[in-house]
């Protein structure tokens, strides 16, 4: 069993696409930031940054003492690695899917979360860094469609975490002033990725926990 500390932002959502992809069980324990449960002392214990998602693993593959983790980069590493699904065990395909995923972690969502902080949440409209943010990841959907010009998934042909922690933070286009249609090969790749059945049973878990935006 799985303990996943959860909310509803894109970060969440990478951990229940897994979950559901893999069909691993897991019981939500949500978090909800918006009134600072992050900040828990008991959360802190697992997620040193408060910051979601984190998770427990009540039998790790060691038979040790149940196992948590913080960042999600980092978890779905590591549920990959426990589960032999969704990360090539050759060394190319594995490295090829997991500098992917480290793009999100260090560009794409960093970006991304800037530019819906200062297009939606700021308190003042700052056009300086609005355009900057914008810019940025305008930027970084080139990147990525130029990746998936000649490729259906990011790291190749099978559907992978690299593709898992990317998904969500696109699926937050109109919080970015962002036109999909611009793109036309991350428009192909989402579409696919939004109809499999474990996406949508990942995104019915944010609605019964918190209904908002994709």
């Amino acid at each position: 069993m799985i303990d996943l500390y959860y909310w509803t932002t894109p970060n969440g959502h990478k951990i229940t696409l897994f979950l559901e992809e893999a069909g691993l069980p897991y019981r939500v324990i949500p978090v909800n930031i918006a009134k600072n449960e992050q900040f828990a002392p008991a959360f802190l214990e697992i997620a040193p940054n408060n910051r979601i998602p984190a998770i427990v693993d009540q039998a790790p593959a060691d038979a040790g003492e149940p196992l948590s983790l913080f960042e999600s980069g980092a978890i779905l590493q590591y549920l990959a690695e426990k589960t032999g699904r969704f990360l090539p065990a050759d060394l190319r395909g594995r490295q090829e899917t997991l500098q992917w995923l480290y793009w999100q972690m260090g560009g794409l969502g960093p970006m991304a979360g800037q530019n819906h902080h200062f297009n939606r949440a700021a308190p003042e409209k700052l056009p300086y860094a609005i355009k900057r943010y914008v810019d940025e990841t305008v930027r970084l959907y080139g990147v990525l469609n130029k990746r998936l010009a000649d490729r259906p998934f990011v790291a190749g042909s099978e559907y992978s975490i690299a593709d898992m922690a990317i998904y969500p933070w696109i699926a937050r286009h109109p919080w970015q002033s962002l036109n999909l249609d611009d793109f036309a090969h991350v428009r192909r790749w989402f579409d696919t990725i939004a109809e499999r059945d474990a996406t949508r049973r990942a995104y019915a878990v944010a609605e019964r926990i918190n209904p908002t935006p994709p």
